[in-house]
């Protein structure tokens, strides 16, 4: 589908880039030529994905910086470290968080959890990026991951779906801004496409996939590579002409139906104290891997 030098020269950062999607496009823009970096809180985990990575592409080179993009100051020194070696082409804002719950019982604290990566995170990389591509007079491109929220809303995932929408205006607003020179800015928001991290949040009772399955007109989730080959697509400069859009990977599930987890409001409280275990206890195996 892509010739195999689409990326030489090319050198891209995707924040949580060591499993899951990022992963996936990570990998395929190897695949394509480029160089990459890679970001995330846990370091151990990044360097494992970028030493098996370079194992499977001989000759690609995977760079790997431990930071947590929800502070302004630690993102503004690894860009300033990423440059220190080569300036990037390309960013793809991939790093996020989520879990369902009934709002009436999301803190300060567990919103702030998700708006500080998703949204602030997010504006603070693209524009740490940004000033140095203008400064530079470079040309680039700026790729974020949303969500068909954006358009609909959801249920029981407020936090995210109001910062990914925050995420869809700045692609759109910067898209204008950044144009004159010779940065562009698009977005994808993809349907469900299952993924360890992500389903233990977001489907942390273990339930089947069939509910996607039967609100879907194609009938199944999404496959990794069908993202990272949009990814792939929209970060070429075969179609640089594409700029400020969002683009919908989703089987035509979001204009089925709005909202992926509707279906919820006909769980009872016990449903949600369940569902409330399972993340802390999710949360709380994921803290231990960092310490």
């Amino acid at each position: 589908m892509f010739r195999t030098d689409l990326f030489k020269d090319k050198r891209f950062l995707v924040t949580g880039g060591g499993t899951g999607l990022g992963r996936v496009m990570m990998e395929k823009f190897v695949e394509l030529g480029a160089d990459c970096v890679i970001c995330g809180r846990r370091g151990g985990l990044l360097e494992e994905t970028a030493r098996q990575v370079m194992e499977k592409h001989p000759g690609s080179r995977v760079d790997t910086h431990a930071v947590d993009i929800r502070v302004a100051t630690a993102v503004e020194e690894m860009i300033e470290r990423i440059w220190a070696t080569g300036p990037l082409d390309g960013l793809v804002n991939n790093a996020a968080g989520n879990f369902i719950s009934q709002t009436k019982d999301l803190s300060p604290r567990a919103f702030d959890a998700i708006a500080n990566i998703v949204l602030h995170g997010t504006f603070y990389t693209t524009n740490a990026c940004g000033k140095r591509w203008i400064a530079e007079q470079r040309k680039a491109s700026v790729l974020s991951i949303l969500t068909t929220w954006i358009w609909t809303g959801s249920p029981f995932v407020v936090p995210s779906a109001m910062s990914k929408a925050g995420v869809a205006v700045m692609t759109q607003s910067l898209a204008v801004e950044w144009a004159r020179h010779g940065i562009r800015l698009n977005a994808i928001a993809p349907g469900p496409f299952p993924t360890e991290g992500a389903w233990a949040r977001l489907n942390p009772t273990g339930s089947s996939d069939d509910r996607y399955v039967t609100r879907n007109p194609m009938g199944r989730v999404g496959r990794p590579s069908e993202l990272a080959n949009m990814a792939a697509f929209l970060m070429s400069d075969e179609v640089e002409y594409i700029n400020g859009e969002v683009i919908a990977i989703d089987g035509a599930m979001g204009i089925m139906g709005s909202g992926t987890f509707s279906n919820m409001l006909s769980y009872s409280e016990d449903d949600w104290r369940r569902i409330r275990e399972q993340i802390q206890t999710t949360n709380a195996a994921d803290k231990a891997k960092r310490t």
